[in-house]
């Protein structure tokens, strides 16, 4: 799918599957008033293609929505539509994630290895990179590093959204790119702590078992109300999307309770710079 949809785009998917339930239409017989196929409106449906204007002004004259309701959701499909900066590198992202997450106000993560890749410097990011993605040439590896450094300029905007970071001590202590690297790492996660939209907490070795257990997530929250959380998971077998109010009150929850072991931002702060001047 070389289509990511946004949050705009999830939205409108939404408001077409409600109002072709409110007349309680079925695919095929919309498919069929409007001579497509099924999988079409199936596929505008689900996000899984880029919704073109006219199309969606034909299924609200189908449905018989009203203006002003009908100028804002064609405004919707026209605002979806556009093509956001990761579509130069459609052939490093895949899924969803990077569209979801460059429209967000909050991001909270929680992960037992890795520095989160918007916080990570050039050099552990290629680190990361040349050991995870196992590419067969280094300009597979430097197309990757180009992205994440576009995918980063989200922290310098105007309104930068909210991030809340938790991960793991032992990411303090893997010296992941060798010393220097981790050193460089650790004092750009110090700088970065300093501004009032990062939150940084460190889950000491102390706090034994704990809700994290199983493995790494983030929880993506909206500015609009009208979007509701999104939690991923990533994986090397794919990617995964929760949408469900119970998967992300599960998630929430998760998060709460890895949040109340760490260390508060204060108490994590020292740790982190403990751990930058013993790294040689």
């Amino acid at each position: 799918m070389t289509y990511r949809p946004t949050v705009r785009g999830r939205r409108l998917a939404r408001e077409l599957r409600r109002l072709r339930e409110l007349q309680r239409l079925t695919l095929q017989e919309v498919a069929d008033r409007l001579d497509w196929s099924r999988a079409t409106v199936s596929r505008l449906e689900t996000g899984q293609t880029r919704p073109k204007p006219n199309d969606i002004a034909d299924l609200l004259d189908l449905y018989g929505v009203p203006s002003p309701q009908r100028d804002a959701l064609i405004t919707l499909a026209r605002e979806a539509g556009q093509r956001g900066w990761w579509t130069a590198y459609a052939d490093v992202f895949t899924g969803s994630y990077v569209a979801l997450e460059d429209e967000a106000s909050l991001i909270r993560t929680w992960d037992p290895q890795l520095i989160h890749g918007l916080l990570q410097t050039e050099d552990y990011a290629r680190a990361v990179i040349t050991a995870g993605r196992m590419l067969p040439t280094t300009e597979d590896i430097e197309r990757r590093i180009d992205a994440r450094k576009a995918r980063q300029a989200l922290l310098n905007r105007e309104r930068a959204p909210q991030i809340h970071l938790i991960f793991d001590e032992s990411v303090l202590r893997r010296p992941i790119g060798g010393p220097g690297v981790l050193r460089a790492q650790l004092e750009w996660l110090l700088e970065l702590a300093e501004r009032p939209q990062i939150t940084i907490q460190v889950l000491p070795f102390e706090a034994r078992e704990h809700a994290g257990l199983d493995g790494r997530f983030t929880i993506l929250s909206f500015p609009d109300p009208a979007d509701p959380d999104i939690a991923y998971v990533e994986g090397t077998m794919g990617d995964v999307y929760l949408e469900s109010a119970e998967a992300i009150a599960s998630h929430g929850e998760r998060f709460e309770r890895i949040m109340k072991q760490a260390k508060s931002p204060e108490d994590s702060a020292p740790l982190i710079a403990e751990a930058a001047r013993s790294s040689p």
